[in-house]
């Protein structure tokens, strides 16, 4: 199964992608704001999910909310 991103462009180990969308991140009080650029994405085992790295931490971001940058 291909890794899509919202607009149905597939997904490779590596690409950069941007949120589409202001994300509250579970755990933390801080929020991703729209535009934020995600560098050298990880494909999970899920189809629906990514692992990317945004200020030094690494988060699982769903693919609903990206675009291909």
């Amino acid at each position: 199964m291909d890794v899509k991103d919202s607009n149905g462009t597939i997904l490779a180990e590596g690409d950069s992608v941007k949120l589409i969308k202001d994300l509250k991140v579970r755990g933390l009080s801080a929020t991703l704001k729209r535009g934020t650029l995600v560098k050298n994405i990880h494909l999970t085992n899920d189809f629906e999910e990514i692992e990317g790295r945004v200020d030094k931490t690494v988060m699982v971001l769903k693919t609903m909310f990206l675009q291909k940058a």
